[in-house]
């Protein structure tokens, strides 16, 4: 099986509030549907769901948060994914819309669930979940990152590849020369956060990938603008990219 986390940095425009961008989209999940094994997807928030987290001040921490604003930044994403979800079916996959509240209570996972959609990805149909805003209980509310959500799966179903599709090559060592680092666990960079993104952007997929690894997961980070580098990954052709490893 292959975990798949479509960035919302790829899928959406994060420069501009509430953009897709279905060209790209397309690009990718035409390319995903050429992948010959189970395979399930998780896309971020993007221009949408992050744009309206950070509009009402919503965090990956539990709080208690204005529900106006769980609404819309949960509205906002329901959006974003039926885009993900058409642009599949569209490429021939047979999308299994799977909301992150069907596997989730609160902020633990439900390892039942989670066995079950591993059962649904090998039945013909592509799980697609997502980065959403969820009820914590006691009036809290959270994000809960895709990510996070990787890791959550990825821990539980153990795919034999996970990749994080980016709109970058992978992690560079430096950003102005955009030097690539291939293998993560021989360098490790200097991250610095985009102040906008309350999932925490690089950093926190490069915390996650880390967290993967460890449990003997392997992981690639591929620029989605080169789909043709997700199903190289799959195939274990040769490719751009950083990879993690324990």
């Amino acid at each position: 099986m292959i975990l798949i986390k479509l960035g919302g940095s790829i899928i959406t425009n994060k420069q501009k509030p509430l953009s897709p961008r279905r060209k790209t989209i397309d690009k990718i999940l035409k390319e995903i549907g050429k992948i010959k094994e189970p395979v399930i997807i998780v896309h971020g928030g993007g221009s949408y769901g992050h744009y309206w987290s950070v509009k009402y001040d919503m965090h990956t921490k539990p709080a208690k948060t204005s529900p106006k604003g769980v609404a819309i930044v949960k509205n906002s994403m329901v959006e974003l994914n039926k885009i993900i979800l058409d642009s599949a079916v569209k490429n021939r996959i047979n999308s299994y819309c799977l909301p992150p509240t069907d596997f989730m209570n609160g902020n633990k996972a439900i390892k039942s669930k989670i066995l079950t959609i591993n059962d649904i990805s090998k039945s013909g149909l592509t799980p697609i979940t997502f980065g959403d805003a969820l009820w914590f209980g006691q009036k809290k509310s959270y994000i809960l990152s895709g990510d996070v959500i990787m890791t959550t799966i990825g821990k539980i179903l153990k795919p034999r590849l996970s990749l994080f599709v980016l709109d970058v090559d992978g992690v560079y060592s430096d950003l102005k020369t955009k030097k690539l680092i291939h293998d993560f666990k021989k360098e490790k960079p200097e991250i610095k956060n985009n102040k906008m993104d309350v999932t925490g952007g690089m950093t926190r997929k490069i915390t996650e990938a880390n967290n993967m690894a460890k449990a003997g997961l392997k992981i690639f980070f591929v620029n989605g603008n080169k789909p043709k580098r997700i199903t190289d990954a799959v195939s274990g052709k040769r490719f751009e990219g950083t990879y993690f490893r324990k």
